[in-house]
Formats: structure tokens, sequence, C-alpha cells
């Protein structure tokens, strides 16, 4: 059977050691079968398991093989398309709903990693950076937005004040969220793993799942196995391929790009970032960055619309990483990777049921770490009768990318080429 390691990444290389986990070759029965073992699915059997759910977990290659433990590690509030937007599409009470949990999967992280004593470099503060004026105003929204819907801890940082913060002479201003933060994403993954199985759930990697019998009992079918639940969980994202049609139609896997450097010196990693907080600009592509707990520059950036891999990720980043800090023109890069996300039209997660028994949540739109871990609490509220927070999200509205699978990435692309001329513009 083949067995699908983790692709090279800085992320891989430094993960915490974790015993190996069969793959299913039984057929088993549970009260839940989650579908994906990256941060949704784990949340979800987290969740589930804590209220005394019978949850296993299916894994197709490796705890956090996909975007889980790919990402930059941001721990990045709201959602791809914020509140405001939110509340001009479906009115102010189910914004209202949806803007109560937008600051939430971020305390749900802190809460795993405290209880369950998982290492992963968590550290606290994050920075929205305006390259112009006009973001900067923007900002300056947002914050006001965010406090509407009781988020304060949040500090305007003017041209000065953010030179305090960074060491990049291109920003006017910024944002500074201090319950923002970043994590070593696999860690927190493997971290979260563990817990789930401390808890008596079972994780089944190199175990994907190739068909779901549906109906009342729902069964789920692997290349030597078969799990009969009473609920299914499809926690896949841009990993989940053709498994469920009705999902791919509404959705299109992207490909982001990271590099990490060599170690740096500890004065000049401080020098970069004194505090230790992580960043993201305010461009339609933008670019984020932070330091690992040893000391490497973590940079990523650029979006490739239909999820292929760049035959040289360094040439694509090196140079966007040297416009922020070019004092590090000589710092040579140990790691380059890339990783899928998965984009919907609107930007907005896809949360839903299929009959009676198949739930999901899909579709982060590069806004993950953070929604994930909400998503799965959401979901197992759900199972459990409580769906007015799931209802929240499963009413937003979603549509199939304008002429199906085989226009959905030039049409992605051309608008994502529009939004970079305006970046480039400062429009």
């Amino acid at each position: 059977m083949a067995n699908t390691p983790y692709p090279e990444s800085y992320y891989a290389a430094s993960a915490n050691a974790v015993p190996p986990r069969p793959a299913l070759q039984d057929d088993v029965e549970t009260d839940v079968c989650v579908i994906g073992a990256g941060y949704t699915g784990l949340s979800s059997a987290l969740f589930l398991l804590e209220n005394g759910f019978k949850v296993t977990v299916l894994e197709a290659a490796k705890v956090g093989f996909g975007a889980s433990g790919r990402n930059g590690g941001q721990i990045v509030n709201s959602y791809s398309r914020d509140i405001d937007v939110i509340e001009r599409s479906v009115g102010p009470k189910q914004a209202q709903l949806l803007g109560q949990m937008a600051f939430e999967g971020g305390r749900i992280i802190r809460e795993r990693v405290a209880k369950y004593n998982i290492q992963c470099d968590l550290k606290d503060g994050g920075v929205f950076a305006a390259i112009t004026a006009k973001q900067l105003g923007h900002l300056e929204s947002q914050k006001r937005l965010w406090e509407r819907f009781g988020h304060t801890q949040l500090e305007l940082l003017d041209q000065t004040r953010i030179r305090d913060v960074v060491a990049c002479e291109h920003y006017v201003g910024g944002l500074l969220d201090m319950s923002g933060g970043h994590i070593h994403p696999l860690n927190l993954a493997l971290g979260e793993a563990a817990a789930v199985e401390s808890l008596g759930g079972t994780i089944y990697e190199q175990s994907p799942a190739v068909r779901i019998e549906r109906g009342a009992n729902p069964v789920v079918h692997t290349p030597q196995g078969k799990v009969r639940a009473k609920f299914i969980i499809v926690a896949g994202n841009a990993y989940l391929g053709n498994l469920v049609p009705e999902l791919a139609a509404k959705s299109m896997p992207c490909g982001t790009q990271v590099i990490t450097t060599e170690p740096l010196s500890e004065a000049l990693a401080k020098s970069l970032l004194p505090q230790d907080y992580c960043v993201e600009d305010c461009n339609y592509l933008l670019d984020y960055y932070r330091l690992t707990g040893d000391k490497r520059l973590v940079f990523g950036g650029g979006v490739v619309y239909g999820a292929r891999d760049p035959a040289n990720i360094e040439a694509i980043i090196r140079p966007k990483m040297l416009k922020a800090f070019p004092q590090l023109k000589d710092v040579k890069i140990d790691y380059a990777w890339t990783g899928n996300f998965l984009l919907t039209l609107s930007r907005l997660p896809q949360v839903g049921r299929l009959g009676d028994n198949i739930y999901y949540s899909q579709g982060c739109s590069g806004h993950g770490v953070t929604y994930t871990h909400l998503a799965g609490k959401v979901l197992a509220e759900a199972l459990r009768g409580q769906a007015e927070r799931f209802d929240a999200f499963a009413d937003l509205p979603h549509y199939p990318f304008p002429g199906g699978q085989l226009l959905r990435t030039p049409f992605a692309a051309l608008g994502a080429w529009y939004y970079g001329l305006r970046d480039r513009l400062g429009y």
C-alpha cells in the first residue's frame, strides 16, 4: 500500500516526535467518522470526544499533511471576508451571530494548547501592516468594526509606532492584534491528534476515504477497510478530491508558497521583529512572515490557482522577502514548499449537511488556522442537536465558479491579476 510522507518543509523537519499510526485494515463501527486529520477534523474530534461520542478519524496521508501542517503559522481573527461584508450580504441578525464567533477560533487554540500541554511555540501578537494611506484607513475601519463585536485587544500603529514592531520601511502604519499570534502549525496538529487519542479516539493514517456509502447508517470505504458510523464529518478541504462531487463544484484548490531561512543570529532576528509578532500586509495578494522558535524567518506569499506546484518556489518568494528585508540578501534559504488551501467564490467558508448524517466544513479561503478550530466546535454542537451557530454558517449563500471546473482557474487567475494590479498601483 502507498505510504505518503510529509512534504519536505521546515515544519516536517522540526516536528515533535510521534508514534506511527496504523492504516485501517478492518471493518469498524463508531459514532462519528471524521474524514481528514487536519485542524477541522481534529477540532471536531476533540469536541465530540469531550462530549461522549466515539470517534474514528481517517487520514489519507499523515496527521496535518495538508494546509494544517504547511501554512504560515499565523493566528488571524475573523474570516477572509470581514463581518461588514457578511452583514451586507445576509443582514444584521445573522451577521451578529457570525461576528460573535469571529474571534473564537484563537481562544480555542490557546485553550487546547494549555489543556493538553501542546508544544507548538505559541506566541502572542499579530500585525496587519498598511503599505498605503488607503490601507491604513481600512485598518482604522476594521478596528472600529471589530470593537463593535467586543474585540478590544487592538492598537492602531502610526508610521513611527510600526517601526517598533517590524523593521520594514514600506509600511505607513498598521493594526496590532494581541489576540493574534503564531504557532508551529504541524506541531499544533500533532498535539491535537495526541489529545484525540488520549480521550479514546482512533486515528488511522495512510487510509484515504475512497467512497462514501450514503444511507441511514453511512459507511466510509478505504482501500483496505471500512467504517460504519451514525454520522460522518467531511473535513478534507483542499485535499478532498472528488470524494463528494457536490462539494468540489463550489470550491477550488489554490497553492501558496513558503520559504524558511537558515537560523538568524539573535541580534538580526530581534532587529527584524523586536517583539516577535507575526506580520501580514494588507494587499489582496498579501505577504506574511514571522520568526520561528529557533529564530528563522518564515516568509510566504503568492497564489497559484488550480494548486499546481511551481518549479522554483524560492525564485518566487525570495524577492518578496528581500523587498521587505533587504538586510537578508546574504541569508541562505533552507526550506521551500507549497501547500493548498481551498477557495470559494464568496471567500467565506461552506458549512452544511448532506442528507441527515453527513456534515461538512470547507473553503477557508486562506484564513483557516482560527476558523477551522471554530468549525470543529460548531460541527460538534450540530451533532449534539444545538444547530443555531451551525445554521448561521450553513445559511450563507454560495455559488459554483462560473464555467464550472473547466474555467474556474482562469477566471480566478484573471481576478487575482486585477487585484494584484490594484495592489501595485496603490488602490
